[in-house]
């Protein structure tokens, strides 16, 4: 729990930072990229809601499917393969990702996609193989069948663990998400890389708070779901 209240410390020390770092710089100049900053945050944010949510209808099944018994010879098999999104460059992804798909929104979710994929594929993995052996059989004890084991035992005690993928991936695929901007979806890093290459600290810090901005809230508000969500005996903030 102290940790936990590091963590949350550290990120609103690192907002705190952020805004600091443009306090220098006269307000109207950040208020001439406002209607910008409106625009390319509702194109940031529908980017990170579409590769995250389709990283999330594929990974949580297929993490749990990868944990059945059935599938024990070939689960670490696939999880490498999918740790190719994760070790080849976020910028490398999707560029290939243009090579096969074109130019724009398509290859960007796409390579989003790929990129956080893993992280919730293996906690979801993870979390349901340590589920208590002995939960297991006294489930099965009592005449449950295998889904009703996975739905009403195995699913709830590992919660907490899949959400810890989540948090880290949404996250991450936030932070992630300028990168669209050099394959044409759009997005906060127009304003980043555009101010960075005409050396414009004004332009490049209001793409960049907003981002800082977004990763902090999306952090919060899947730390919150889970707070809510995951029961409390196998929650540790709620203990």
């Amino acid at each position: 729990m102290r940790i936990r209240n590091l963590r949350s410390a550290a990120y609103g020390l690192g907002l705190l930072a952020a805004f600091c770092l443009g306090i220098w710089i006269p307000l109207d100049e950040f208020l001439f990229y406002l209607p910008d900053v409106q625009y390319l945050t509702m194109q940031h944010i529908w980017l990170t809601a579409m590769s995250g949510g389709l990283a999330l209808l594929v990974a949580i099944p297929l993490g749990t499917v990868l944990s059945r018994p059935s599938m024990a010879k070939y689960a670490e098999t696939i999880m490498q393969g999918l740790n190719v999104g994760t070790t080849i460059p976020t910028l490398a992804v999707l560029a290939l990702s243009m090579s096969f798909l074109g130019i724009g929104t398509v290859p960007a979710v796409f390579g989003l996609f790929v990129a956080t994929l893993l992280p919730i594929t293996r906690n979801t993995y993870a979390g349901l193989k340590g589920v208590s052996p002995a939960l297991k059989e006294a489930a099965a004890g009592i005449g449950m069948s295998p889904m009703q084991r996975l739905l009403k035992v195995e699913l709830p005690n590992a919660l907490y663990v899949i959400f810890a993928g989540i948090r880290t991936a949404l996250t991450i695929n936030v932070g992630t998400v300028p990168l669209a901007f050099l394959i044409g979806a759009g997005g906060l890093g127009e304003l980043i890389f555009t101010g960075i290459d005409l050396y414009d600290p004004v332009m490049m810090l209001s793409g960049a708070i907003p981002t800082a901005m977004l990763a902090v809230l999306v952090d919060a508000l899947i730390a919150a779901t889970a707070f809510l969500v995951v029961p409390r005996g196998v929650n540790p903030n709620r203990l």
